[in-house]
């Protein structure tokens, strides 16, 4: 599953985000939080989860996902991991890495996710910088990632990925992972096509009357299938 989500935040939104970011102090060396294998290959740098303005800007975009149709039909979300920050410059980079499957929920006294997807939400304009575009290895081969700011992308959490190098400039993003009430991202995809053919057909031809047995049979499989 890749999966564009386009205007998750609004200009206004994305402007506000950017001025606490930059003026954010307290930027640490991304390996802190890697895992063994990923700090050979990290190199950026993150905001303390703990810092106000990531938890702040993290219930932005919280919000903005709660309300966003394609989101919601993509990745049936049960668990929402709050979002981190990131930011690319001088070279750095990301490489070639698989996150990982499990993942404590912070301040959650012990509740774990399992990260079905990944997302990244960006926060530059992709003219502000050279490089660091998100790579995927999916299904069709390496899909090159690099959206306008305020849209985001989601994305197999057992893809291999990797940020390539930035030459110029800053390249600024969220990231986190969602747990799926759907495991299986066949499963998944599936119902998200056949969502999107409801959806399209429900808009072109109301009163088709194949509608309503598309929808009870995209709600069977949705019952047959959830695992919450």
């Amino acid at each position: 599953m890749l999966v564009a989500i386009p205007n998750l935040l609004t200009p206004q939104q994305v402007a506000y985000a950017r001025q606490k970011l930059d003026a954010a102090a307290n930027w640490i060396d991304g390996a802190a939080t890697a895992g063994v294998l990923a700090k050979q290959v990290k190199r950026n740098r993150q905001i303390d989860q703990s810092h106000h303005v990531g938890q702040e800007i993290g219930q932005m975009i919280l919000k903005a996902l709660a309300s966003n149709g394609t989101f919601m039909s993509a990745a049936q979300p049960v668990k929402v991991l709050p979002p981190k920050f990131n930011r690319y410059e001088g070279g750095e980079h990301y490489g070639a890495h698989i996150d990982n499957a499990v993942m404590d929920i912070p301040a959650s006294g012990g509740v774990r996710l399992r990260a079905d997807l990944s997302m990244t939400v960006f926060f530059s304009e992709p003219g502000e910088y050279d490089g660091g575009e998100l790579r995927v290895l999916d299904t069709y081969g390496h899909q090159a990632i690099k959206l306008p700011a305020g849209h985001a992308i989601l994305y197999t959490a057992t893809s291999l990925h990797e940020v390539t190098p930035v030459t110029r400039g800053i390249r600024t993003s969220s990231f986190f992972w969602i747990q799926s009430m759907i495991r299986d991202d066949g499963r998944r995809s599936m119902l998200y096509e056949l969502g999107e053919v409801i959806h399209s057909l429900a808009a072109t031809h109301p009163d088709h009357p194949s509608l309503a047995g598309f929808l009870g049979h995209y709600h069977k499989l949705l019952q047959r299938w959830t695992d919450v």
